[in-house]
């Protein structure tokens, strides 16, 4: 048994640090204890307090998942597979107002593939990493909270996924400037366009955009105070409730709410939400 053991951990130490199994790039997360929560007091009495978590390894979508990454499964005759839906609950494509807009650069319109899909509910991303799962033969799912933010700001308690200071060099948040929408997933990976210099938005794991451009959903049901009863080691969320846990700011929203450690909640079956998106978790 202690050999196997071994053998196991010298396996995850060996474990590639970027996957991709046609789906897009996913980045390893080690296995290990992180603090979760708002360690600045800048925050709201939901993001506290601060408890220390212990994580299974896995991997996180590097983007967002793109509008090019959606029209495959949208595209999919399997995309009505009602078992691939929470309760059977299938979406229809035309649902979303969202896909056939330019001024959001929607998937439906020209030059969009490399923008995140917007307004996809929690339950058409969950569809989507079912589909995944089927397709690859590995564990595709949402993110747990406690994985998404581990994923943003890594283990020595940052307050954005590259450091403790935001500016719009760094990420995709609201400056009041009329009509804002998304940016381009991993735009802000320092390089220089024009007359502006961008600065490497990365998490300590390398996962692009975990602050600002759109939200995310997060696989757990949402709870205020949470935190107070959460599980030491992999926790998954209350067990009901009646919002999703989303994370991570968006265009629309202030850089204080593209804390790595803000957290927030939406309805599941929401489809109106143009500011919201998602990033699997591929298990090992």
């Amino acid at each position: 048994m202690i050999v196997w053991l071994l053998l196991a951990s010298n396996l995850l130490a060996d474990a590639p640090k970027l996957v991709n199994d046609g789906y897009g790039d996913f980045v390893y997360v080690p296995a290990g204890a992180f603090a979760m929560g708002d360690n600045f007091g800048d925050g709201e009495s939901r993001e506290r307090p601060v408890h220390t978590v212990t994580l299974d390894a896995y991997y996180i979508g590097k983007f967002e998942v793109t509008n090019g990454e959606w029209r495959k499964f949208r595209d999919d005759p399997a995309y009505d597979d009602k078992s691939l839906w929470p309760e059977g609950r299938v979406v229809p494509k035309d649902q979303n107002p969202y896909w056939t807009q330019a001024q959001n650069h929607g998937g439906g319109t020209p030059g969009s593939d490399s923008y995140p899909v917007l307004g996809v509910n929690w339950d058409a991303a969950t569809a989507y990493c079912n589909w995944l799962s089927r397709k690859t033969g590995k564990k595709y799912r949402l993110p747990t909270e406690a994985e998404w933010e581990k994923a943003a700001r890594g283990t020595d308690q940052r307050r954005f996924p590259w450091g403790n200071e935001i500016d719009p060099s760094y990420a995709r948040f609201t400056l009041s400037a009329g009509f804002e929408t998304a940016q381009t997933v991993g735009y802000y990976d320092g390089s220089k366009r024009g007359n502006f210099q961008t600065r490497n938005g990365a998490s300590p794991y390398g996962a692009m955009d975990m602050a600002g451009n759109v939200m995310e959903w997060c696989q757990d049901w949402y709870a205020r105070g949470y935190y107070s009863v959460s599980p030491k080691k992999n926790p998954r969320g209350p067990e009901k409730g009646a919002y999703r846990v989303l994370r991570g700011g968006s265009f629309f929203f202030e850089p204080q709410d593209a804390r790595s450690y803000a957290r927030s909640g939406g309805w599941p079956s929401l489809q109106a939400w143009r500011m919201i998106g998602f990033r699997p978790v591929r298990e090992p």
